[in-house]
């Protein structure tokens, strides 16, 4: 169809003795109150016929699904364990009250939340709006002005040519009946993307909480690292100084004097990098912070404990659902489309309003209030769509569109979240087992670079055989630093993974267990 025709039917009703308006009356004698009821009789025929056979949704439906939880193949990857889900306290269980102090911090200050609370507030202002469609609406309206009729219509003589005040004022009321749950719905929807933005208000949390950590563990690996350094420089100068005592003793040359000393200058130049890093990563914290990189100067150096063995939580898949905000989000951005489906197909029924309207009107404001100036009416009004050259149709086929787009969504977003939390634990089991072989390198590097220097004193072996051991046990000390920040990280990241004590029935964002997953359901008769 490419004709758009829309039924407006309103029945206004009165006082059966008399309407008065600008000083003309119409008495329950006159014939126009048999041709309104007439003209009621075939437009209530004609919106039937219409309801019953025009404007339907037909053939529009969806099968999507959202994907349950044990449709993933996660056996062997997230086996049940027995261990515990992090709690809201995790990052105590690091040992360093500053972490929890800073992340404390940065969830009262950094900008982003605001962002985020903004966001939130905007989608309570959405709930309380659509709220307001199901309860009538009163508004009054005055006027006053002069005006002249014409004399060459419908003014008898004596008002033709002449010029009136005119005043009026009117109170009138509108309500929606909402039949067929159009506006319930609507509010329904707005509901579950509030619930959707306050589950993403909560992963900004999350993320930001996680972002301090990680900072902060990278800061700590650094200072270790740096650690690493001074030891180099101190073994360096002392080497130095040996090979001094060689070569004035004959037994070495200037070439390993100043080899010497180059690589002592080296180190110092490492240090000197390491430090650059460490300015910057306090940078990094006093922006996370939301107080500036001079915040991140005043931060005390980590001190973070090892973190004990790996145990993941039983059920991983069916509990992380209401664990992870992304995927609480997600859930809710589905429900929030799916109530969206209904405002649509509410659409192709009648609207049926109820009107109502009192106040005055007069010529000359002298008897404005009087009872004989009084306008009243009430009654019904219904609206039904006929023929929309294929709007509402096409309306419905994009809310459907949405709706399956926030079912790949919310699929993708699980799918993400389990293969994220799978790479975590595989990481963290890979650097376990490497920090074992890893402390039997070290040691074996020390033992070898100890006995280099000493034989190195007692001039047996050359000067390169130490410099030699020395940078195979440089390479195992930083391999080790850089293990157990690894560690921390990946540790950091699962804990983030996991939801990091987010809890959505705690948080009271629970999707009800008897919610609708799917939107294949037609419930209007219009559609068979």
């Amino acid at each position: 169809m490419s004709v758009l025709k829309v039924i407006d039917l309103k029945i206004l009703s009165g006082p059966p003795e008399t309407f008065q308006s600008k000083g003309f009356a119409m008495t329950a004698a006159s014939p126009f109150f048999p041709r309104l009821r007439t003209l009621s009789a075939v437009c209530l025929a004609a919106a039937t016929l219409g309801f019953a056979g025009c404007a339907n949704f037909a053939g529009i439906h969806s099968d999507k699904q959202i994907a349950s939880a044990d449709s993933f193949a996660t056996q062997r990857s997230l086996p049940n364990e027995g261990g515990q889900w992090p709690g809201t306290d995790w990052a105590d269980h690091f040992g360093d009250p500053q972490l929890t102090q800073l992340i404390g911090e940065a969830l009262a200050s950094n900008p982003d939340l605001a962002v985020a609370q903004a966001r939130l507030n905007a989608a309570r202002a959405q709930v309380e709006g659509a709220g307001a469609a199901l309860l009538p609406s009163v508004n009054l309206a005055g006027s006053v002005y002069r005006e002249k009729f014409t004399q060459n219509t419908i003014y008898p003589p004596g008002f033709g040519g002449v010029w009136f005040t005119q005043g009026d004022v009117m109170a009138s009321l509108d309500w929606e009946l909402d039949l067929w749950g159009k506006n319930r719905a609507a509010r329904s929807q707005a509901t579950s993307q509030e619930k959707s933005v306050e589950a993403e208000d909560q992963e900004v949390h999350l993320t930001l909480s996680t972002a301090v950590a990680r900072a902060y563990n990278q800061l700590a690996q650094q200072y270790a690292l740096r650690d690493v350094i001074e030891r180099q420089i101190q073994q360096r100068e002392s080497l130095g100084k040996l090979t001094l005592d060689r070569v004035r003793a004959g037994l070495d040359t200037q070439v390993e004097q100043k080899q010497a000393e180059s690589n002592t200058a080296d180190a110092n130049t490492q240090l000197a990098q390491i430090d650059g890093q460490i300015l910057l990563t306090r940078h990094q914290l006093g922006a996370l912070l939301g107080k500036g990189p001079d915040r991140g100067l005043d931060i005390a150096r980590p001190s973070l404990n090892a973190q004990a063995a790996l145990q993941l939580p039983d059920n991983v898949p069916l509990s992380l659902l209401g664990r992870r905000p992304d995927i609480v989000s997600a859930r809710w951005a589905v429900e929030s489309q799916l109530k969206g489906v209904d405002v649509a197909k509410a659409r192709f029924y009648p609207d049926v309003n109820l009107n109502a309207a009192f106040g005055f009107s007069t010529f000359g404001l002298g008897k404005l209030f009087s009872a004989s100036s009084q306008n009243i009416q009430y009654g019904p009004a219904i609206s039904l769509p006929i023929f929309d050259g294929g709007r509402l149709r096409a309306n419905l086929k994009g809310q459907y569109a949405a709706y399956e787009a926030a079912v790949a969504n919310y699929d993708a977003t699980l799918n993400k979240a389990l293969t994220d939390i799978a790479d975590r634990v595989s990481s963290i089991r890979a650097n376990d087992k490497q920090l074992v072989s890893q402390r039997v390198a070290q040691d074996a590097a020390q033992h070898a670079y100890d006995l280099a220097v000493q034989r190195y004193r007692a001039g047996l072996v050359p000067q390169l055989l130490v410099l030699n051991t020395e940078s195979a046990l440089l390479t195992q000390e930083t391999t080790r630093v850089n293990l157990e920040g690894a560690r921390r990280d990946q540790q950091i990241g699962l804990i983030k993974a996991l939801g990091g004590g987010f809890d959505a029935n705690a948080a009271g964002l629970s999707p009800d267990a008897d919610k609708r997953t799917s939107a294949s359901t037609d419930t209007a008769p219009s559609a068979q």
